[in-house]
């Protein structure tokens, strides 16, 4: 990688180390076998030679128990034993070493002018050109021959913009659309950096509300940091005193951080005085929360509890175990709720484990006291969506427009048949976005905050973008 830091050197040059080691620890034992072969021939004791076809073994990253009897050894080796716990002593610190949290600030070289398959029935359409003309409304029409004319961004195709590696490594990745960028031959290539601010994934990314050219990550390696697009430096902010992995990250003032856990934790944290305040909101992991845009005391969370809770950030009640918030409202589902998200307009979009995305209408939110408590909220629209990742895919999370034209709310999440969905706030879709070059699921949907593009992110680190 072209902006590797001293972090990878040093991870490169461990893996080399234990690959020596663990040849040394093969030459050793062949060497013990042969004088142990060689005294038994000596005295006489050795056997006739028989003609045996040797069975080559895969090798293995990690050192395995044989029979010392099978490799020559001496019964009961020390030597060999000692070797052996040696090696799997090394290969493990070079693993604890790989996933260490980088503590202090960062730096990273900035170039100049960055901040200025065969498909079958399973990867169908589910929605088509035919429903927009079939659509009587003249405005939803409107709004999804819009969206629905939206186009795969051609300068480059979606398998040349890999801006991470991959999506574990904690690498944030930069992409310039605009860029016209050549190789030696002149051909166009996708201008992209790449900066490995964290040791393990970044699991939030948001803008300084004041400056574009600073952006704050989160990330399972216990740390949040601020990126400085135009230094270069990728300052520790934030660093958990027990090591909970962040799981979001908003900043409504320049100088005040919120975070959530995988704990079930929320915080604030105060930049100017270094203090911080900690409750606890979920008895399990906060899969994702948001902050109300024109009432950023209300809090909406998602949680593997299978919970959306809506908190106000003015009342602080006291427990016999915890300090948590004041609950306004709450819904629970069958399964674990991935993400709590407010539109502008004071919409809350959830994504479930149920197949579910359910909107939640308040638009008197805004003038809620901090006593107020609803209860059990129902969702206003529920829409059926294959939510289903499993392992390997990213977590899908319905994504609103942040200041969408005309003031039309709409989200955007991913189809796990290779599409990217949008819809309205009322549950209406209004566009299936696909392309013959998307072969993987684009997880991690995003829109623009004020033009109606859309961006979506694969597993493979490969961007997809519609225009």
């Amino acid at each position: 990688m072209e902006d590797s830091n001293e972090y990878e050197r040093l991870r490169q040059e461990n893996i080399l180390k234990n690959k020596e080691l663990l040849l040394q620890l093969q030459l050793d034992a062949a060497s013990v076998g042969a004088t142990k072969k060689a005294a038994k021939s000596s005295s006489g004791s050795a056997s006739k030679p028989k003609n045996r076809s040797v069975k080559k073994e895969p090798q293995s990253p990690l050192p395995r128990r044989k029979s010392s009897r099978l490799a020559g050894l001496p019964a009961d080796s020390e030597v060999a034993k000692r070797k052996y716990d040696e090696g799997v002593a090394a290969l493990q610190e070079a693993e604890r070493a790989k996933r260490a949290r980088v503590a202090g600030d960062l730096s990273f070289e900035i170039k100049q002018g960055l901040v200025d398959i065969a498909k079958g029935d399973r990867f169908e359409r589910t929605f088509t050109d035919e429903n927009v003309q079939e659509t009587t409304d003249k405005d939803l029409r409107a709004m999804r021959q819009k969206m629905m004319g939206l186009r795969l961004y051609d300068q480059h195709l979606p398998n040349d913009i890999k801006i991470c590696p991959e999506r574990i490594l904690g690498t944030l990745g930069i992409f310039d659309a605009q860029s016209n960028k050549e190789d030696e031959d002149g051909n166009p290539i996708a201008d992209i950096s790449q900066y490995k601010v964290h040791s393990r994934s970044i699991s939030a990314i948001t803008f300084d509300p004041v400056s574009a050219r600073s952006l704050y990550t989160s990330s399972y390696d216990g740390s949040i940091r601020k990126f400085d697009l135009a230094t270069g430096v990728a300052s520790e902010v934030f660093v958990a005193e027990d090591g909970d992995a962040f799981s979001g990250v908003e900043v409504h003032d320049v100088n005040m951080l919120y975070f959530s856990t995988l704990d079930g934790l929320f915080g604030r944290r105060d930049l100017r005085q270094k203090k911080t305040d900690i409750w606890t909101l979920h008895e399990k992991k906060i899969g994702g929360f948001s902050m109300h845009p024109r009432a950023p005391h209300l809090i909406a969370t998602g949680s593997l509890d299978r919970t959306l809770k809506i908190w106000d950030l003015r009342k602080v009640v006291k427990t016999p175990e915890y300090r948590t918030l004041a609950l306004v409202a709450e819904h629970p589902s069958r399964l674990s709720v991935s993400c709590a998200l407010w539109s502008s307009s004071g919409s809350l979009a959830t994504t479930s484990y149920d197949n579910t995305i359910k909107i939640y209408k308040f638009p008197d939110a805004v003038k809620w006291g901090p006593s107020s408590n609803f209860g059990i909220a129902q969702p206003d629209v529920t829409i059926n969506h294959n939510n289903q990742t499993g392992r390997w895919v990213t977590i899908l999370r319905a994504q609103w427009q942040q200041a969408p034209p005309n003031g039309q709310q709409k989200l955007v999440i991913a189809n796990m048949n290779r599409f990217l969905d949008v819809y309205s706030e009322d549950g209406e879709q209004l566009a299936q976005l696909s392309d013959e070059n998307v072969t993987a699921v684009p997880a991690a949907a995003q829109f623009h905050p004020t033009q109606d593009w859309i961006a979506g992110g694969t597993a493979s680190g490969k961007a997809i973008l519609f225009v």
